[in-house]
């Protein structure tokens, strides 16, 4: 008979903000509630609410890219709890600082531009409690995007480098279509199809169904 299996040492839960609903998610370690907030796009004090609703003490900020909709609202949650700021890449400092000029063009007046006390690079751990996560700089939709990945719980939160059905724009200042791709087939793939991921947008998906089913980076469509 086969022992069951040992209980995950994260949780985590998707807070979608601002008006372009992008998902912040928060997670935590269970052994200790530390709580990491990704991508705090805004709506800081619903997500403070979130946290104190949870029993979660917020220990750190992460952030995969600079763009607005994910790190808008950085500045304020720093302000709010000291929180030190880890990520992206330095290669996304210039989308940071536009931040506060892209929240005053979308009707996000209090986004403002931050320095993180931490800057990622590939390769880097970062902790939350008594666990730790990896980091994989995945450029292409930004070239400072950076993916984090829990490996004992088969988790990432990827940002806007992959969707389910979908892959990251690469239309915008410094994006690359063949270093995107490259990203997701070269550093995502390798980490396991049983890998589930939180996007920056939309349903949680598995590394697994998009090889099968993405229209863009399915194995089968790559071959061609």
């Amino acid at each position: 008979m086969n022992a069951p299996a040992p209980p995950l040492p994260i949780r985590a839960m998707i807070a979608p903000v601002t008006p372009l609903q992008q998902n912040c998610t928060i997670v935590w370690c269970v052994k200790t509630m530390k709580a990491a907030i990704i991508d705090p796009g805004g709506e800081v004090d619903r997500l403070l609410a979130t946290l104190e609703e949870n029993g979660l003490t917020l220990e750190k900020i992460w952030i995969t890219h600079g763009h607005l909709d994910h790190a808008g609202g950085t500045a304020a949650l720093k302000e709010r709890t000291g929180a030190p700021i880890e990520g992206p890449h330095p290669d996304d400092q210039f989308w940071i600082d536009d931040i506060g000029q892209s929240g005053a063009k979308w009707g996000m007046p209090e986004a403002r531009s931050f320095t993180p006390d931490r800057w990622l690079q590939d390769g880097d751990t970062v902790s939350l409690g008594e666990t730790e996560f990896e980091v994989y700089h995945c450029p292409g939709h930004t070239p400072g995007h950076v993916v984090f990945f829990h490996r004992q719980a088969r988790f990432a939160q990827v940002g806007d480098v992959l969707f389910q059905g979908s892959i990251g724009r690469t239309d915008f200042p410094r994006g690359n279509f063949k270093d995107l791709i490259d990203a997701i087939t070269g550093k995502l793939w390798p980490l396991g199809d049983d890998v589930r991921f939180v996007p920056g947008h939309g349903p949680m998906s598995s590394f697994g169904h998009e090889r099968k089913t993405n229209p863009f980076v399915a194995d089968d469509v790559l071959a061609e």
